[in-house]
């Protein structure tokens, strides 16, 4: 049996950093609360106040940017690929975004909301991994994109 099918939920955060190269302020993905292999992930990120982005997206107005939803979507993403293919390695590759189409932004995010990110893997073909991205506050919709991500060597 492999680990990819044997992955307890939830992955804590200790868990996500094993698996993502990105750190505070740019780790955008709190916990995974759902994982079916190489199909699907759903992960959470708790929008609080004391982001780093607020003090200027809005002043008076906080909103979390459009493009830190796609990031969040994608981290998610590269944590689906990780998750599936087993137990991180130092020499892992990363995942980098290569790609965003029909990305769709239908409500704001303000601190208090929880994002809920829903990735689903669409196809893995030669190091590129294509997926269908929702992001979800109090089951509904805020934003949604296509991101292909491919595998370079470390």
């Amino acid at each position: 049996m492999t680990e990819a099918a044997t992955v307890s939920m939830p992955v804590d955060i200790n868990r996500i950093m094993a698996m993502l190269p990105h750190r505070y302020p740019f780790l955008l993905i709190d916990r995974v609360v759902a994982f079916e292999p190489h199909k699907r992930l759903v992960a959470i990120k708790n929008v609080t106040i004391n982001e780093p982005f607020f003090p200027g997206h809005f002043p008076g107005r906080p909103v979390m940017p459009g493009v830190l939803i796609i990031e969040a979507l994608a981290q998610a993403s590269g944590v689906l690929t990780q998750l599936s293919n087993g137990a991180p390695q130092v020499e892992d590759p990363l995942y980098y975004l290569v790609k965003v189409d029909k990305a769709r932004f239908s409500r704001i995010v303000v601190p208090g909301d929880q994002l809920n990110l829903v990735v689903e893997q669409k196809r893995m073909l030669r190091g590129m991994g294509l997926y269908e991205c929702r992001a979800v506050v109090d089951d509904a919709e805020v934003a949604s994109a296509e991101i292909l991500c491919a595998e370079r060597a470390r």
